[in-house]
């Protein structure tokens, strides 16, 4: 039976990026067990928000689909339906550091973050 979760409060359910095959320059397959766990992952539910003291919910930064960087063993590890090979966190938000976004090649002054100036008018 496939389950799915919805986490609570400021808690985000992520979902690990697999890591690829690493093989030794001598053609040694490293097992999983010697493999750093990884660091990333993408978002796959969000939890209401976390309730202020005036009662009100500070909405979560982060929402589905982001993908992610967070503290290395923080969260609980959820196992994916029988079967299958996924590995899911749940993760309070404070534990994502950041998120992932692909940079494009050309820049432009529209971007969010960017600075430019313009000294030609007169």
């Amino acid at each position: 039976m496939a389950r799915t979760y919805q986490p609570l409060g400021n808690n985000v359910l992520v979902q690990q990026t697999t890591q690829q095959e690493q093989v030794t320059r001598g053609g040694l397959i490293v097992p999983d067990s010697a493999k750093e766990r990884s660091q990333e992952g993408k978002v796959i539910a969000v939890g209401p928000g976390k309730v202020l003291e005036d009662g009100k919910r500070q909405p979560l930064e982060v929402k589905v689909g982001d993908l992610v960087l967070f503290t290395e063993y923080m969260g609980t590890k959820i196992k994916g339906n029988v079967g299958s090979d996924e590995d899911f966190l749940l993760l309070p938000e404070d534990a994502i550091k950041a998120i992932i976004r692909e940079r494009t090649t050309k820049s432009t002054s529209a971007n969010k973050g960017s600075a430019s100036t313009s000294s030609n008018k007169k």
